[in-house]
């Protein structure tokens, strides 16, 4: 019997039908896991201006709409409602007194955190529920060739 260590490199049609599976199966994953797991209080942009705060800390309104791709008067509506449910506030720019930046609060952290949570879970009822023994065991070492993969 041959170890895969034996075995002939898949062609470039072999990796490309399975880089294509695997980002189909990755899409139809997520998605499973985002309803699974959904947050019904934020809506998609709302989640994305916490996650960029969270990872890249306080900024300018201006800044957050070219990062997020968006007008800044649709950057304003999303902070705005941030706002009022107390997950973002506005501080003073703390060189130029023209401009306030953004910031996650506390109970924005805290928000981000048990969605993560939420997520998580999902994922270890989905692989408790729908993968063997084996596969549970199979998928997780496969965990670092995913990472190796997304490394820059």
């Amino acid at each position: 019997m041959t170890s895969p260590e034996d075995r002939a490199p898949p062609s470039h049609e072999e990796l490309a039908r399975a880089a294509q599976e695997l980002r189909s199966a990755l899409d139809r994953l997520l998605r499973r896991i985002r309803i699974e797991a959904a947050d019904h209080g934020l809506s998609l942009s709302q989640s994305s201006l916490l996650k960029r705060l969270d990872r890249e800390g306080p900024a300018a309104p201006a800044a957050l709409a070219r990062a997020e791709l968006v007008r800044p008067q649709s950057m304003l509506a999303t902070v705005n409602a941030l706002q009022t449910e107390g997950l973002v506030v506005r501080r003073p720019h703390p060189t130029d007194g023209r401009q306030v930046l953004i910031a996650l609060t506390e109970k924005g952290r805290t928000r981000l955190r048990q969605r993560g949570e939420l997520r998580e879970d999902a994922m270890v009822r989905l692989m408790a529920e729908r993968l063997t023994p084996a596969e549970q065991h199979a998928l997780s070492e496969s965990v670092e060739l995913l990472r190796r993969l997304g490394e820059d």
